[in-house]
């Protein structure tokens, strides 16, 4: 049953659920159903934004985990830089196969509750979406609204024909779970993966800071 949270101290970043509603066994924040988003002109990595003049465009946290931990300890600092631009993708905490679940719970947590917090000081949010195999599916979509923009990424996903199975699995759960207005993609979209996805749902693809960075042809 949803609940609402109920602030006691900010020993663990209580202040970024402040009033949020709670669901499913974990207790996973819900973001609201905010229709100020929109379909990105573009995406920056937050390592990146600060010293970006190109304010048309999404911050995105598809990175190492190291490098965006600031914002997960820190998200009240960041609040004036992230209202300069468009808007955020919620940050892409790992989701790992083999990974504890309760981490894994816990990464779902911070990734919608960091998203609640910006949306609550008016910031644009797209919720980023990620899984790791099928056990994560029971907790990994919680509190993202239903026939929402949202975002993922294949970069560093589907280097292998296993992490390729299970990326299309995992994508096909996402889309009957949530039924999104739209996805975006950052990375490559591989016939093998999205191709039976692209008459049925309306995709966006991003090229990864890697493409940008090496000039890959886009796929």
């Amino acid at each position: 049953m949803a609940k609402r949270r109920t602030i006691f101290d900010d020993g663990f970043q209580e202040y970024l659920t402040k009033d949020a509603i709670l669901v499913g066994e974990p207790g996973i924040p819900m973001l609201m159903d905010l229709q100020n988003t929109e379909i990105p002109s573009g995406m920056i990595p937050f390592s990146k934004a600060s010293r970006s003049d190109n304010k048309r465009q999404y911050i995105h946290f598809y990175m190492f985990d190291r490098e965006f931990n600031c914002v997960l300890t820190s998200t009240q600092k960041y609040l004036n830089l992230m209202r300069q631009f468009d808007g955020v993708i919620t940050p892409d905490c790992s989701m790992l196969i083999g990974q504890a679940p309760c981490l894994q719970q816990a990464n779902t947590y911070m990734n919608r509750a960091v998203g609640y917090y910006l949306q609550r000081n008016g910031i644009p949010v797209i919720p980023n979406i990620r899984w790791s195999d099928e056990s994560s599916f029971a907790y990994c979509f919680l509190g993202v609204p239903k026939h929402s923009i949202v975002c993922i990424s294949t970069h560093g996903c589907i280097n292998t024909a296993q992490q390729k199975a299970m990326f299309r699995i995992g994508l096909q759960a996402m889309i009957e779970t949530l039924e999104p207005s739209a996805i975006l993609v950052h990375g490559y979209m591989p016939e093998e993966i999205f191709g039976n996805f692209l008459l049925s749902c309306t995709f966006y693809r991003y090229p990864s800071q890697f493409e940008l960075t090496h000039k890959k042809e886009v796929q």
